[in-house]
């Protein structure tokens, strides 16, 4: 789990809260109930998340109703929902719409977008992705914006957009000749079509997104948010890999768990010694997701510039150690883990998933290099 450089009181407090919270209100039970009903997360639990601790605005600045914390105190807030595998919006919202709008710093759009999301009030999200599957802003050519006398018009096509059935907010960003571009739309308006998309991780929803001549509004200055849409990328991937490090965490106390517990030939599996490798290796894992975690939010919290290549660095290792736990807690448990009853199946599945979300782990591997000048 994440740990900062010095022991923090709050930031043990933080993780104690968001932790008694969880386990309270998002049980196994509760995570199975929100994914099978038609708006997919629990409002109750975002609605205490949002008021009751102020989860949502934790991390924005106070003049927009926020707390004024950094990544240090966001990246455990994560860390526990990863952990606890809770199927909810806050992802979309607050890593990547959210940190969005603070780094384009549009004072309009900022003002009324974002105390409704540090309140709860409105849910949102970043359409960035096309077919080509690339979260780059230079490969982008779907969506076209058609200015008018008032606002613009938006045509094309978005996938692999967060919780966009349950968005008040829809920020599409858009790549053309002049620079790259982004744009509020509502998701209710004329014009937009939101298809679900059938996706292996039953707990993050994810659709596609149409515009059809969709009245939308620009957002900063025309073409010049290439810079700002980089640096939310950069700080959701750190997010990312502590959900992957909450998530992983989990999944080895589980492990260890059962292999105390299951018996066989009259000792328990974990006396056996393909058992303790298996175990060894999941925490020389977790070690080094803590250390990349850790780094990578100190370096967001102090705006190093050294940050894109720590986060892609997360983001690599994070993915890759995020399934090979969950695959081998599928194995120590035998057949039950992979049996939908049983909840390794569920965190097997959002590992998959969010190995290739926000880019491949080969693509990553890409942008460090680059960010190391190699």
């Amino acid at each position: 789990m994440f740990i900062p450089d010095v022991v923090n009181e709050e930031h043990v407090e933080l993780r104690a809260t968001v932790r008694r919270l969880l386990e309270t209100r998002s049980p196994e039970a509760s995570i199975r109930a929100a994914v099978d009903s038609e708006r997919g997360y629990d409002l109750k639990l975002w609605a205490q998340m949002a008021g009751q601790l102020g989860l949502l605005g934790l991390g924005l600045p106070e003049s927009v109703g926020g707390a004024g914390y950094g990544p240090q105190e966001t990246t455990i807030v994560f860390e526990e929902l990863g952990r606890a595998l809770v199927p909810s919006p806050f992802f979309a919202t607050v890593a990547l719409a959210a940190q969005l709008l603070v780094a384009i710093d549009d004072t309009t759009a900022n003002a009324h977008y974002l105390p409704a999301i540090a309140s709860g009030e409105l849910v949102a999200t970043v359409a960035l992705a096309e077919r080509s599957g690339s979260w780059t802003t230079a490969e982008l050519s779907d969506v076209v914006a058609v200015p008018t006398e008032s606002d613009w018009l938006l045509t094309g096509e978005k996938i692999m957009v967060l919780n966009a059935d349950a968005a008040g907010l829809i920020l599409v960003v858009l790549t053309a000749d002049s620079g790259t571009s982004v744009y509020a739309v509502d998701p209710g308006s004329a014009g937009v079509t939101i298809v679900a998309l059938s996706t292996l991780d039953l707990t993050r929803r994810q659709s596609k997104v149409r515009f059809d001549g969709a009245k939308a509004t620009l957002v900063g200055a025309h073409g010049t948010a290439a810079p700002a849409v980089a640096a939310m990328l950069d700080l959701a991937l750190v997010a990312l890999a502590a959900e992957q490090a909450g998530a992983a965490a989990r999944l080895m106390e589980m492990s260890i768990e059962y292999a105390k517990l299951r018996q066989q030939f009259g000792r328990p599996i974990g006396a056996f010694q393909a058992v303790k490798h298996k175990l060894a290796d999941m925490a020389f894992d977790m070690e080094r997701m803590d250390s990349l975690v850790r780094h990578a939010a100190t370096a967001a919290a102090a705006g190093s510039p050294d940050l894109p290549a720590m986060a892609a660095m997360a983001k690599v290792f994070c993915s890759e150690a995020f399934f090979r736990i969950a695959a081998e807690t599928i194995q120590i448990h035998g057949g039950i883990g992979f049996t939908w009853e049983h909840p390794a199946h569920l965190y097997f599945r959002r590992a998959k998933s969010s190995e290739y979300l926000l880019g491949s782990p080969a693509r990553h591997r890409e942008n460090l290099l680059k960010a190391l000048g190699v």
